[in-house]
């Protein structure tokens, strides 16, 4: 049984942010202080991800655990009253996110999931350095460019006169 009245509980939910939520805030503003730039909210891309950053062609989505359906996370309980509607939402959230990260990678985009769970105080810092660790790794393999392997049997030409 909810404890709170309808009205009341309206205005709570209500109150829930798409955008601009602390775990995006904590996100950003630790990227911004380590030199990466990027874009929020990209209207062309599948999904509007959170965090568009195109030098790096990656997609950041930072998530809630409750309204993603954070699997095995002691953060989410599917709510005890309609339970029905919650577990539809949730599932329909899901295979959403699911979709649109499909789509990216289609089209040759990288997509990083960032939990609100991985935010807490305990794992900030952690989870922070390994996107960090993460969006170098991607930058370095998407531009460094490989050298051709020559074959050994080939003979080399003469680079410089005797």
């Amino acid at each position: 049984m909810d404890n709170k009245d309808p009205k009341s509980r309206h205005a709570n939910m209500a109150a829930i942010r798409s955008r601009d939520t602390q775990p995006e805030w904590i996100v950003r503003r630790f990227l911004f202080s380590r030199g990466f730039r990027y874009r929020l909210f990209h209207k062309r891309l599948p999904g509007h991800p959170d965090i568009v950053m195109r030098k790096y062609r990656t997609c950041i989505f930072v998530n809630g655990c409750f309204w993603h359906g954070h699997d095995n996370c002691r953060y989410f309980r599917m709510p005890k009253t309609n339970t029905e509607f919650w577990s539809n939402k949730i599932q329909r959230n899901k295979q959403r996110d699911k979709n649109d990260q499909q789509a990216l990678a289609a089209m040759g985009w990288h997509c990083l999931t960032i939990w609100e769970c991985q935010l807490r105080p305990a794992l900030r810092e952690n989870t922070l350095s390994s996107l960090e660790f993460t969006l170098n790794h991607i930058y370095l393999k998407d531009h460094t460019k490989g050298y051709p392997q020559l074959d050994e049997e080939e003979p080399l030409g003469n680079v410089a006169e005797p």
